[in-house]
C-alpha cells in the first residue's frame, strides 16, 4: 500500500497544510492501491513565496551554470527510469509499449532543453537596439494526467532554462509518478526553491497558481474547460499564458493511399496513448468512393486491436485513467449510436473477459456526420469516426470544421500533394505520412486547441520577454 505524505516546498519535503486524503486507484482493476494527502491554497502559496524569493539569483545565473543544473536533472531523472516504469503501469495503465517510452521521455526531454539553451540567442541586433531576453519570474507549471512526468520535467527544464523558478501542481491522478519524480529531482541537488511541487485540487491550488501576483507565468496542459478558467484568471495580474489544450484531430486519406497502409497508420494515430491523447486523430476522413476498402481495412486494423492487461505484451489498448474518464467514453459511443453512427467494431460496455477495470472496446464509427457531437467534441477515449467526402476541396473543408486545431495528419501516396494538402489545414502540426515527433519544432494549437507554443526555441521563449536598449 502505497502512502505518500509530502510535497516539496524549498528544497525540503513537508506535510501539507491540507488534511485532504486521495484514494490511489489501480485502473487496471479498480483496486485501491494507496492514498496521498493533498495539498491546498495555503501550501501554494508557501511553494511561491520560496520560488519568488530564489529568483532574483536565479535570474542572474549564467547559460553555462543553468546547462550545469540541467546536467544534474537529466542524470537524476535518468537513474529514475525503471521506478518511473513500474508508477505509469500500476497507477496510468499504459500498455507496455506505450509506457516503457513514458518513462523514458522524461529524461529525453531534459536533453532536448540542453540542446536547445546552448544556442539560445538572449542577446540579439535589431537595428541600433540590443534586445535582452529576460527571464519573466515565477513560473506556475500545471501538468495533466496523461503523461505527467513528461510534462513536469519538460516544462521545469525549460523555465529553468531561461532563468525562472517554478512551482509545480501536477494532476492529482498522478500520484505515485509525481513522487517517483520529486524524489529524482531532489537528488539533482537543485538550488532550494529553484522548483516546488504542491500537487493538490485544481480548484485550491492551480487556483492559487492562476491568481497570485507573485506568479509571472502560467505553463498548463489540460483541458479546454480548464484552460479558459485560468486564462480569465490569470487576466488580473496580466500573466503570460501558455495553454496546449484539447483537439478534435482530423486524419485525411487521399484517394491514392493505400488502403491497408493508411489503416493501419490512422488507427495509430487515433489509438495513441488508449486514446487518452489531446494530439489523436479521432476524426478519420475518407473518400466517398473509396469508402467501402477503407471501411473493410479500417475495421480490421481496430479489430486488431487488443484492450487488457497493460503488462501483457499483447496490449495495445489499456485502461481509461478511472471510472469518470471510463464513464464518459461509455456516454459517447452511447451518442454515437443515438445519433445515428454505423457501428463497425467495438460498442458500449467492457471488452469480452474484463469483468472489472476502466476497460473500453475499441470502437469504430461510420456514417458519421461532421455535425455529430462525437465527430464535434474531445471524447479522450478509443473511439474513432470514419466521415466520407466527394472531393478534395470538401475533405479540407471538413477538417477545418472545428473549433479545435492542435493536429493533423495527411495520408497519400504523392507526397508532395499530400503536402499541399496539409498547408490547407489549419492546426498547430501538420503531419504527413507520419507520427514521428519532431522536438525542435513548435508544438501548440490553434483556436480552442490553446495559446502559445512549446518545445524547441518557442518553448523557451515562452518564458522570456524582450527589453530593447537604445544608444544615441
Amino acid at each position: 500500500m502505497h502512502v505518500i505524505e509530502h510535497i516539496y516546498i524549498n528544497g525540503r519535503f513537508v506535510t501539507p497544510a491540507g488534511n485532504e486524503w486521495l484514494d490511489i486507484i489501480k485502473p487496471a482493476d479498480g483496486s485501491v492501491m494507496g492514498k496521498a494527502r493533498l495539498a491546498n491554497e495555503q501550501d501554494a502559496e508557501r511553494a511561491i513565496a520560496a520560488a519568488h524569493a530564489a529568483f532574483p539569483a536565479f535570474s542572474r545565473t549564467s547559460v553555462t551554470e543553468r546547462i550545469t543544473l540541467l546536467e544534474q536533472m537529466y542524470d537524476a531523472v535518468k537513474s529514475c527510469e525503471t521506478d518511473l516504469h513500474t508508477a505509469i503501469l500500476e497507477e496510468y495503465g499504459a500498455p507496455t509499449s506505450r509506457s516503457q517510452w513514458m518513462a523514458s521521455y522524461p529524461a529525453d526531454v531534459i536533453l532536448q532543453v540542453i540542446e536547445e539553451l546552448k544556442q539560445y540567442p538572449f542577446i540579439q541586433q535589431a537595428g541600433r537596439a540590443r534586445v535582452q531576453m529576460l527571464p519573466l519570474g515565477v513560473a506556475g507549471l500545471i501538468t495533466p494526467w496523461n503523461s505527467n512526468a513528461g510534462f513536469i520535467c519538460h516544462k521545469l527544464a525549460t523555465a529553468l532554462a531561461a532563468g525562472c523558478t517554478a512551482v509545480i501542481k501536477p494532476s492529482e491522478f498522478s500520484l505515485l509518478q509525481t513522487e517517483v519524480i520529486t524524489q529524482a529531482l531532489h537528488r539533482a541537488g537543485l538550488p532550494d526553491g529553484l522548483f516546488n511541487i504542491v500537487t493538490g485540487r485544481g480548484a485550491e491550488v492551480g487556483d492559487a497558481i492562476s491568481r497570485s501576483e507573485k506568479v509571472a507565468k502560467i505553463s498548463f496542459t489540460g483541458s479546454t474547460a480548464t484552460g479558459k478558467a485560468i486564462l480569465r484568471t490569470a487576466a488580473d495580474t496580466f500573466k503570460r499564458v501558455t495553454l496546449e489544450l484539447g483537439g478534435k484531430s482530423p486524419t485525411l486519406i487521399l484517394p491514392d493511399a493505400d488502403a491497408s497502409t493508411a489503416a493501419k497508420l490512422a488507427v495509430q494515430a487515433g489509438f495513441i496513448n488508449s486514446g487518452q491523447a489531446c494530439i489523436a486523430g479521432t476524426r478519420i476522413l475518407v473518400p466517398e468512393a473509396r469508402k467501402d476498402e477503407f471501411e473493410r481495412a479500417l475495421a480490421a486494423e481496430v479489430e486488431a486491436q487488443h484492450s487488457g492487461d497493460p503488462a501483457d505484451a499483447s496490449t495495445t489498448i489499456g485502461p481509461m485513467i478511472n471510472e469518470k474518464q471510463w464513464q464518459r467514453v461509455q456516454h459517447y459511443i452511447g451518442l454515437g449510436e443515438e445519433e445515428g453512427a454505423r457501428l463497425l467494431s467495438g460498442g458500449p460496455g467492457r471488452p469480452h473477459g474484463l469483468t472489472h477495470g476502466w476497460y473500453i472496446k475499441p470502437t469504430l464509427f461510420s456514417d458519421v456526420n461532421p455535425q455529430m457531437r462525437i465527430a464535434r467534441e474531445e471524447i479522450f477515449g478509443p473511439v474513432l469516426s470514419l466521415i466520407s467526402y466527394r472531393d478534395e476541396s470538401e475533405a479540407i473543408a471538413i477538417a477545418n470544421d472545428t473549433e479545435y486545431g492542435l493536429s493533423a495528419l495527411v495520408i497519400g501516396a504523392d507526397e508532395q500533394h499530400a503536402r499541399d494538402v496539409g498547408e490547407q489545414i489549419l492546426a498547430g502540426r501538420v503531419m504527413i505520412n507520419t507520427l514521428a515527433h519532431e522536438p525542435r519544432a513548435p508544438f501548440g494549437g490553434f483556436g480552442h486547441s490553446g495559446i502559445g507554443r512549446e518545445m524547441g526555441q518557442w518553448g523557451i521563449n515562452a518564458f522570456l520577454e524582450p527589453r530593447a536598449v537604445t544608444i544615441a
